[in-house]
């Protein structure tokens, strides 16, 4: 292939190069190669496409087609992050094991899944198998085959100039590794695959691997009768929430319940709300800063000039097209939805085959999955392992269990199986690419309507003089709650405590399949007649709670509840969203003005306000930090009058230069478990007449506050860090080097359980090391649109476009994030060709 290519250097831009060679920089520019004369043109070729790379390492992709796009954008992505698109290549293909060892960890930080690489490896073989990925390569649009297909040769090359000694120092985790595959056009069906279940069966992924049927002649496990699993349920809180358990819903640790392990906030102001009558967009996906739910910005040109196809945005890593993003048209954003994309059915067993099930009357098998991996040993041998894993008519067979109790077992009499409808969404990738070739802001709205095939995300979105849209319009199972109850089992009720709108179904009779509305695109999904969508001309806001107060004065009822929680306390981040579009509008948040523009808001995403504080702090001054005595905390009394003046003078932020904001986060953090509508812990109670408000008054007599706030105080006191310490020395990027103050990149920013809005997350409660963010604000947009139509955007990547730390795009966005200096999202040619650090990589290439 490289002799097939030609590589054109802007001569303008040599100067630059050469510069960037003697400090030892990858300049992703080459001279041609001998024997081309860059005068002469080349011959006809497969892929034509020029990535212009600006000084923030945004790679604006200008192609002919969209194989050319495609080739291009695995090209840019191999650049930023070759050996995180390596290790997924491992995942989809269930090879992990083999060549990371059999004892290896398997993580999705974006669900919470936790399994070994042997688990990892008997899930993926068994659920994206080529019959499931099948439906989604077949169904796909023509632009959707020619990117991918690209994609995987523009990564190849890539690949190949690495394995050629190219690009010497790049990519040292992997340029050696034996792991080093080449991608195959299968595998990007399979990474499409296993991002539609991101928040479904891949929760699940020991469950699935290691369900197996009861042996018959061994010792029979027997299931808990229902009673019994809701009373060990309960005192697995009652703990923590002595006797009140019973008196409503107790979280507990089901995957995807209390606050999302992926979020995101986002607004649509339209020109009611904003300075100059021009609408705004805001977006900011919660998402982890490793792995690959890292989301890589890209700017796409598609087409001759007349004829061009332009979208901005960023995207999860391995997908050629933006999933968030903006042209002059208009510009969206996600957050994910509360709407669950699954459903369990109990299947009654033949008593003498656990593999047999009763369907309609009859006995039918299950179908048995005979699967083999491979598994490194620590002595570098390689072994076999054999399971059979099994799946129904439904989907996988799985067992599943919360804290030792098993809630769902495969016993001689009873099994449970998982029906998946984003497993079964062929039209994943045709939403967002007939999303990027739309031509206008309402053929966007309807095009989420008419594809549905957004898999678990809301959406807002606006354009320049347009509304503003908030739909969830998403691939939903078609379960009304009437169903719920006439196909219900005896494990309902459970679940009913431990999650909510789950749905577990009957799966003896077909009257328990899921329904079909008239209007859906696919058999077993709710239609876009079903599903909540709300366009105002001032606002709408998600910050992942339920559709309901997508606006406070217009609130969204009567949808199912697999689809979110109606008339319901909010979450402290929820409120705290709504109240920064109140406060702004009414005046009373302290800025000039009552409407928005570009810096206000801008200020206002980014200024680490908490909901606690407002809520709580005056409480807490005048009540604990009153009394002249230690609090009892877990471990004893705790002296907290030295953490009480740190907190008078707090300036109830968790920016940089915060002191005490630490005190702070972990004295919420023990109040983060119990129920937001525990009875006793608010003076004023939830009412659905006042959500954003209430409940309010945090109670300083309940024993739970008293007991939080002494530990919270005292687990500040064993980090070891100051009690008056500013933020930016606590809190910094996990991922970007922690060893010494030279390496670390501060991060402002708080939790979702303390009400922050602006979200930096560790995962975990303060330690000596401090806070490593690993979570949180990721790719941010926010953008509007000049006099003549076009966007003016900026934003960040908070983590960087590349995880190589040989990149000169490894650090650089965190670093001008922590600074909160907002970065320009260049969109015209004559922005991007006068950024003087520009670089320019032309590649053309017939395909192999």
């Amino acid at each position: 292939m490289n002799n097939n290519a030609q590589f054109l250097l802007v001569g303008t831009l040599l100067t630059g190069t050469l510069l960037l060679a003697a400090c030892g920089g990858d300049s992703n520019l080459r001279a041609p190669g001998p024997g081309i004369d860059p005068d002469v043109p080349p011959p006809a070729t497969d892929y034509d496409v020029t990535i212009r790379r600006t000084g923030e390492g945004i790679p604006h992709i200008t192609a002919a087609d969209f194989a050319s796009m495609g080739y291009g954008y695995g090209y840019a992505q191999a650049e930023d992050n070759l050996c995180l698109l390596a290790e997924d290549t491992l995942t989809i293909r269930g090879l992990r094991a083999r060549y990371l060892g059999g004892e290896g960890t398997y993580t999705i930080p974006a669900n919470g899944a936790v399994a070994s690489n042997i688990e990892a490896d008997f899930f993926w073989r068994s659920l994206a198998t080529d019959e499931a990925i099948a439906p989604l390569r077949d169904s796909s649009d023509q632009e959707v085959l020619e990117a991918s297909r690209g994609f995987v040769d523009g990564f190849n090359r890539y690949r190949q100039e690495i394995l050629d000694g190219q690009h010497s120092g790049r990519h040292l985790a992997c340029r050696d590794a034996d792991w080093l595959l080449a991608l195959e056009e299968e595998d990007m069906y399979r990474r499409y695959f296993r991002l539609a279940v991101l928040a479904s069966s891949s929760v699940f992924v020991d469950g699935v691997a290691n369900a197996a049927p009861p042996d018959l002649l061994g010792e029979l496990p027997l299931p808990l009768d229902p009673q019994e699993i809701i009373d060990q349920l309960t005192d697995l809180v009652g703990g923590v929430v002595d006797g009140v358990s019973g008196l409503l819903p107790v979280p507990l640790p089901f995957p995807l319940s209390n606050e999302l392990p992926f979020g995101s906030n986002m607004y649509a102001l339209a020109g009611d709300t904003t300075e100059n009558g021009e609408s705004i967009l805001f977006g900011n996906p919660h998402f982890p800063w490793e792995k690959t739910e890292r989301l890589y910005m890209t700017h796409l040109q598609v087409g001759p000039p007349d004829e061009r196809i332009e979208i901005m945005g960023a995207a999860l890593i391995g997908l050629p097209a933006v999933l968030i993003g903006f042209n002059d048209k208009f510009a969206w954003s996600h957050t994910v939805s509360t709407a669950f994309r699954f459903s369990f059915y109990e299947l009654t067993l033949d008593p003498l085959d656990p593999t047999r099930y009763l369907f309609d009357g009859e006995f039918i098998d299950m179908e048995a999955r005979d699967i083999t991996i491979d598994v490194l040993e620590q002595d570098g041998s390689v072994r076999q392992e054999q399971r059979t894993l099994y799946h129904s008519h439904y989907g996988p067979m799985l067992e599943f269990e919360v804290s030792g109790i098993p809630i769902l077992s495969w016993s001689p009499l009873k099994a449970y199986t998982l029906r998946d409808a984003n497993a079964e969404n062929d039209r994943l990738l045709n939403q967002f690419f007939r999303w990027n070739r739309a031509q206008s802001f309402e053929e966007f709205v309807d095009l989420h309507a008419s594809v549905l095939g957004t898999p678990w995300v809301n959406t807002i979105a606006t354009g320049p003089g347009k509304p503003a849209y908030y739909g969830d319009v998403t691939v939903v199972p078609n379960v009304p709650d009437s169903k719920v109850l006439s196909c219900a089992t005896v494990l309902t009720p459970v679940f009913a405590l431990l999650q909510p709108g789950v749905p577990i179904l009957d799966g003896s009779r077909a009257s328990c399949a899921w329904d079909t509305d008239d209007d859906a695109p696919a058999p077993g999904i709710f239609g876009p007649g079903n599903l909540p969508s709300l366009t105002r001309s001032d606002w709408v806001h998600n910050c992942n709670d339920s559709y309901w107060l997508t606006h406070p004065e217009e609130p969204l009822t009567g949808f199912a509840a697999i689809i979110g929680d109606e008339e319901s306390a909010r979450s402290l981040r929820t409120r705290q969203c709504i109240r920064h579009i109140q406060d702004r509008l009414d005046g009373s948040d302290g800025r000039p003005g009552t409407t928005f523009d570009m810096p206000v808001l801008q200020d206002i995403v980014l200024d680490s306000s908490l909901m606690t504080e407002r809520l709580a702090r005056d409480t807490i001054l005048s009540t604990y930090c009153q009394v002249p005595l230690p609090l009892l905390g877990t471990s004893g009394p705790v002296e907290v009058a030295e953490a009480c003046a740190v907190l008078a003078e707090w300036d109830g932020t968790h920016n940089l230069d915060a002191r005490g904001g630490h005190i702070w986060r972990e004295f919420w953090r023990g109040i983060n478990p119990l129920p937001l509508e525990l009875p006793g812990m608010w003076l004023t109670p939830f009412n659905a007449n006042d959500p954003v408000n209430t409940p309010a008054g945090l109670n300083p007599l309940s024993p739970l506050v008293e007991l939080a706030f002494a530990d919270g105080v005292q687990t500040a006191i064993d980090s070891g860090f100051a009690l008056d310490a500013p933020m930016g020395d606590i809190q910094f990027s996990g991922i970007h080097g922690s060893g010494t103050d030279e390496e670390r990149i501060p991060v402002f920013g708080g939790e979702g359980f303390e009400g922050s809005f602006t979200i930096a997350s560790s995962r975990g409660a303060l330690t000596e090391q401090g806070y490593a963010v690993t979570f949180g604000n990721s790719y941010i947009q926010t953008v509007t649109w000049d006099e003549q139509g076009m966007p003016v955007a900026e934003g960040f990547v908070t983590y960087s476009q590349s995880t190589d730390p040989a990149s000169p795009f490894f650090r650089n966005m965190t670093e001008a994030y922590a600074d909160k200096a907002w970065i320009r999202f260049p969109y015209a040619d004559a922005e991007i060709n006068a950024d003087p650090a520009l670089q320019t990589l032309r590649l053309r290439a017939t395909a192999p």
